[in-house]
């Protein structure tokens, strides 16, 4: 069987997955098709309902087999399958779902006769709901208590995020917000989330060979949280690569699969310019655009200005300013 990583081979997902020993990943993630009839290269998104069940339970299945008993497994999903292959995962393959995340992302998808599609679901699947890996400290944001209130009672390390998770647009400075009346431009009237962007053509983050990427600081809190350096990530649709480029910046062993054969030379070429350690792409920390309070504090992301009850100061200095740091 199989055991190499830090890699991506070509093949069909199930295939090659076969091919891989039982309980030798402790991470997947996956973003399958979603059957929606996208224009892929060399894969047929638009099936009948019984045979994109039928193939998502073939792969899914070859997932689960070659997960750790402590492995996580994240699933990306649209609405038209989500609940399907939540009961998929759950009540045939004997997976429990930790969480059930809402990814609301800025530049929704423009729908007819209905509200613009801006939201995708994330499934976190664990085989062991008593054992897994999930590094609170390694995702933690800002609280309202830290950020807004100036409270000292708040845990100086932050809270851990929501499940719905929001974040400016990545050409805008790609901070995580605290709450989506944060977002300038969030919350408008007909998006179907009443809050991340995609990773649109004119980004400088976008790699222009696929046309379904991912954000790297959305791929960055998964694996964070749910993988520990060395630890073997998989992706069984590596498509652009992102997974895999994550993985790799986090000191995190690889591994991808990919049907098509242009996606797998390109991935390639990315994962070669990369190295263990560099930056993620995005800036993973919560902007504070928040309304300050009596003792509130509002600060941007990098931390150089803050905004107290109206007046700004240019400097965030402890020993200048202690009435400002609790």
């Amino acid at each position: 069987m199989a055991t190499t990583v830090d890699k991506i081979e070509h093949g069909d997902c199930v295939k090659q997955l076969k091919k891989r020993d039982d309980g030798c990943v402790d991470l997947a993630f996956a973003d399958p098709p979603f059957n929606i009839g996208y224009d892929y290269d060399e894969y047929d998104d638009k099936r009948s309902g019984d045979e994109y069940l039928y193939w998502s339970k073939q792969w899914m299945s070859q997932v689960v087999r070659v997960l750790k008993p402590d492995g996580s497994f994240w699933l990306a999903i649209g609405d038209e399958y989500a609940a399907e292959l939540k009961v998929l995962a759950t009540r045939e393959l004997g997976l429990t779902c930790r969480s059930w995340v809402i990814w609301y992302y800025t530049f929704g998808v423009h729908c007819v006769s209905k509200f613009t599609r801006s939201h995708a679901h994330l499934f976190q699947f664990v085989r062991d709901p008593k054992k897994f890996t999930f590094n609170a400290d390694e995702i933690r944001v800002p609280s309202a208590r830290q950020l807004v209130y100036g409270d000292k009672r708040a845990n100086p390390k932050g809270r851990i995020p929501d499940d719905t998770w929001i974040t400016q647009p990545t050409h805008m400075h790609n901070a995580w917000v605290l709450r989506p009346q944060d977002l300038p431009d969030g919350f408008s009237a007909d998006s179907d989330t009443w809050f991340y962007s995609r990773v649109c053509g004119t980004f400088k983050e976008r790699k222009g060979f696929h046309g379904c990427q991912m954000p790297e600081q959305l791929l960055g809190r998964i694996i964070r949280v749910s993988s520990n350096e060395g630890d073997v990530v998989l992706d069984p649709f590596s498509g652009s690569g992102t997974t895999l480029a994550v993985a790799k910046k986090l000191k995190r062993h690889w591994l991808g699969l990919e049907l098509s054969e242009q996606y797998v030379k390109e991935g390639r070429a990315r994962l070669k310019k990369i190295n263990p350690g560099d930056p993620l792409d995005g800036q993973e920390n919560p902007s504070v655009s928040a309304p300050n309070t009596k003792n509130g504090v509002i600060r941007t992301a990098e931390g150089k200005r803050v905004k107290v009850n109206g007046s700004v100061k240019k400097t965030l200095s402890k020993k200048a300013q202690p009435e400002l740091f609790g």
